[in-house]
């Protein structure tokens, strides 16, 4: 093969040969003159000799010129090509240009020598250079493709034997790349062709090596892991995966964290301090894994965090050495220090030691899950005051310079986490002795008392609902009795009053007034949670979609009521019209709120036990609930008055509009019923009240039958002998002449005692007993065991302003009685006084 190398014709060289051709034309025509001249005789030649020399001294100046300003050049290539040609014939990357019908334009001397081609007429494309090879051709294909689609392409193939080669030498790898060129108007192809075998060869090696290096990490006596930052494992050798019982064919890295290995709090010392901003020292920590079985492994860690150069932790890397029984050379002494580890490290208190100047030394597993990543190297260490609000600071300083003082009985200290928002921790000081390191001053003992404090303040207001709701009950138990007699006299005066007497119409607006103060006295009861309930079994969606005409008049234009029901939501067990007031009453709230308009949605949907850890409320036991959440878009609830909404006659409204027992009654009726009310309130935003009434579960169905309405009695007079035991004189007083008036024999008692001293005197002769509840000495309950040893059938009838079951339970079970709640009426005591004879 010729030393240089296959060329195409270059645009410029045709331009020169076509140039250097007119200029010979020239000359010849030039030479062809003179001939002619010499011919002719001297006088006839002479004149056109000297015109002929004058052109000729013409075109010597211009081609002069030409030459000294370039236009002309004799015999010279361009350097710009002949730095191209000689850049690309020394390349070790064979290279070969081809027309888009696959002409062959230009090969460089690497190509020849790859194909091994030693004449012109040896070299070939591409394409049947490794047309031989299937996969090869498949791979040309996709070049080719490459190419119609005007885009650049690489492919790599692996031959049996070399191209140029023979078939004893081994399989090679080709590397080819093909891209579409442009030169000029014409659409050109490279080719590049190189042999990467020894690279190929090399990646393997590499390959290989890695693969030792992972079987003898594999099979090392310890284990080992890495851990991202965010605790992601993403690699352990398969002694740690033995030991914990992994099969790493099905390990992924990253499945696993180090919370799900590490026992308890543990995984938070191995966690990257991202504050930290040079190469941390290796850390040595005694911990506990969690086999895969649940059962416990003690290992060492040794612990080590890279960082980068900008500061940021890099995935960990830690040797795992177990020290189980019969593992550890030094038996006495490692398990001395197992137990101690265990003790130190998985403790419920965070621990940390504290030297002179208040900064933190070693620290344990709660610690670190306390606090976060504390920072335990160089000048910079993290201190104890640095992780406590502002308000705490004082005080911690003070016991950290008694502890350095050698003074031993601290009293703990209460403080915020700083950066926390309200989570609470106290502190127990404790100094160090003075056998201990120079540089420690005291053990801090650290304790999170977030919960507590939330119970503390939840028992508090428990407590301080509790008593006001007594002393509600109380005061609605006194005003019963007087409403009792305002209303019972007011009975006594209309019946001796017509119509048309002129002090009719004020004793009727007397009692009206009474009837209404007896219904804010009811709604005192319902807090006191002390009301009679008639709980039946509810669908509650059926109860809503009922309720919803009249809520929507209550609710006005501006206000959009939207009820969202669940599916096949319990039944629940609750009184009818209580519930309904509580849903009214938690309506007009929410309409009284947006005076503006909104919306109010009321939900209902099934909660089981598993989902009420969800809502996060405390005091909520896990149950099966049916929920009833009532949500408007309202001005919310300020965080200031949050604590007070349902205590007994607490209003925001002005003065005038509301009693301030709304809240309440809803609150008494929910306790009542067994239920639980929460809300969430955010200003500006609206309120949501969430109903978590207990799922009623019917334990055996039986088949009621209706019993039709009692009929109105029309003769309410009667001719027994009865007793009343009251203790209030005004009651006591409008009572017997209520019954006296009605044709009854009446024997007052003023309490228990004096009615068992006139049960003896009348001989037995007493028909009914009607006795208040609550009396001093000898209360009803009382009263009625002392009557049912001479008298087992006497029939009585309680009278109280609390509720039923309130002094049910403290009578004999299944004993038989009537009951009568305060206040009532002229008629409803001669209505009960009848019925209760009757039967």
């Amino acid at each position: 093969m010729r030393d240089t190398p296959l060329e195409w014709p270059a645009i410029d060289r045709g331009e020169r040969s076509g140039g250097i051709g007119r200029l010979a034309l020239l000359a010849a025509l030039f030479v062809a003159a003179a001939l002619g001249l010499a011919l002719l005789p001297q006088e006839i030649a002479e004149p056109f000799v000297y015109v002929l020399l004058g052109l000729l001294a013409l075109v010597g100046v211009f081609a002069l010129f030409a030459l000294a300003i370039g236009l002309v050049r004799i015999g010279a290539k361009a350097p710009r090509d002949e730095l191209a040609r000689g850049f690309i014939d020394t390349m070790a990357e064979g290279l070969i240009v081809t027309d888009r019908e696959g002409r062959i334009l230009y090969a460089n001397r690497a190509y020849a020598s790859l194909i091994g081609a030693e004449a012109q007429r040896d070299v070939r494309v591409v394409e049947r250079v490794f047309s031989g090879d299937q996969a090869a051709s498949e791979a040309i294909y996709r070049l080719s493709q490459a190419i119609r689609a005007d885009r650049s392409a690489l492919e790599e193939v692996r031959m049996a034997h070399p191209i140029a080669g023979t078939a004893g030498e081994g399989p090679r790898w080709y590397r080819i790349r093909v891209r579409p060129v442009k030169a000029g108007e014409s659409d050109l192809v490279a080719w590049r062709v190189s042999d990467v075998t020894e690279e190929r060869e090399q990646q393997e090696t590499v390959f290989q090596d890695l693969q030792h290096a992972i079987d003898y990490l594999d099979h090392a006596p310890a284990g080992f892991l890495s851990a991202e930052p965010d605790g992601r494992i993403v690699y352990l050798n398969a002694t740690l995966a033995e030991w914990l019982g992994i099969d790493l064919t099905f390990f992924k890295p990253g499945s696993l964290l180090l919370t799900d290995i590490v026992r308890g709090d543990g995984a938070a010392l191995l966690k990257a301090d991202r504050t930290a901003t040079a190469e941390a020292r290796t850390a040595i920590l005694d911990l506990d894994l969690v086999k895969h079985n649940g059962q416990i492994l003690p290992v060492r860690f040794l612990n080590k965090i890279p960082y980068r150069a900008d500061g940021a932790p890099g995935a960990t890397r830690t040797i795992v050495l177990n020290r189980s029984p019969g593992e550890d050379v030094s038996e006495a002494l490692r398990a001395a220090e197992v137990r101690f580890s265990r003790f130190f490290n998985y403790t419920p208190f965070a621990i940390a030691s504290i030297d002179r100047s208040g900064r933190i030394g070693q620290t344990n597993a709660a610690f670190a899950r306390l606090f976060g990543p504390v920072k335990l190297e160089g000048p910079s260490r993290a201190r104890l005051t640095d992780f406590v609000a502002d308000a705490g600071k004082p005080a911690l300083e003070a016991a950290i310079e008694s502890a350095a003082g050698g003074i031993s009985e601290i009293a703990p200290i209460d403080g915020l986490i700083a950066g926390s928002g309200e989570r609470n921790v106290r502190f127990y000081v404790s100094a160090v002795e003075e056998a201990a390191r120079d540089d420690e001053i005291a053990i801090v003992y650290a304790l999170e008392t977030t919960e507590q404090r939330a119970l503390e303040s939840q028992f508090a207001q428990s407590q301080k609902m509790q008593a006001v709701g007594q002393l509600a009950g109380g005061v609605a138990h006194d005003f019963n009795n007087v409403l009792t007699a305002i209303i019972g006299f007011s009975d006594l005066l209309l019946a001796n009053h017509r119509p048309s007497d002129p002090s009719f119409q004020d004793i009727m607006n007397i009692k009206q007034n009474a009837n209404r103060a007896a219904g804010l006295v009811r709604q005192l009861l319902a807090f006191s949670r002390r009301q009679t309930l008639r709980p039946q079994t509810l669908a509650i969606g059926d109860v809503l979609s009922d309720l919803s005409i009249l809520l929507e008049r209550l609710l006005g234009e501006k206000v959009k009521l939207s009820l969202v029901h669940g599916r096949d939501v319990w039944p629940i067990k609750a009184d009818l019209n209580q519930f309904e007031q509580v849903v009214i009453n938690l309506a007009v709230n929410a309409r009284d709120a947006m005076p503006s308009g909104g919306q109010l949605t009321i939900r209902t949907k099934n909660v089981d036990a598993e989902a009420v850890a969800a809502y996060g409320y405390k005091g909520l036991p896990a149950a099966d609930y049916v929920l009833i959440e009532v949500q408007d878009t309202g001005t919310g609830i300020p965080p200031e008055i949050q604590e007070k909404i349902f205590e007994p006659f607490f209003s925001t409204k002005e003065v005038g509009k509301g009693t301030g027992l709304g809240l309440s009654t809803v609150y008494g009726i929910v306790r009542q019923t067994g239920a639980h009310i929460f809300f969430d309130s955010a200003v500006g935003k609206g309120t949501t009240f969430r109903i978590f009434v207990p799922r009623h579960v019917e334990v055996e169905t039986k088949v009621v039958e209706a019993v039709p309405e009692k009929a109105e009695i029309a003769d309410l007079t009667g001719s027994a002998n009865i007793l009343l035991v009251e203790d209030e004189e005004a009651v006591r007083a409008f009572a017997a002449r209520a019954l006296a008036s009605r044709g009854y024999k009446v024997h007052e008692a003023a309490s228990g005692t004096e009615a068992l001293e006139i049960m003896e005197e009348t001989g037995g002769s007493i028909d009914l007993v009607v006795s208040d509840v609550v009396m001093p000495e000898l209360d009803g309950p009382s009263l009625l065991r002392e009557l049912r040893k001479t008298r087992p059938g006497l029939k009585i009838i309680f009278v109280s302003g609390y509720a039923e079951d309130a002094f049910a339970k403290n009578l004999p079970e299944g004993e038989t009685f009537h009951f009568l709640p305060k206040p009532f009426s002229l008629k409803q005591l001669a209505t009960a006084v009848k019925e209760a004879l009757g039967e």
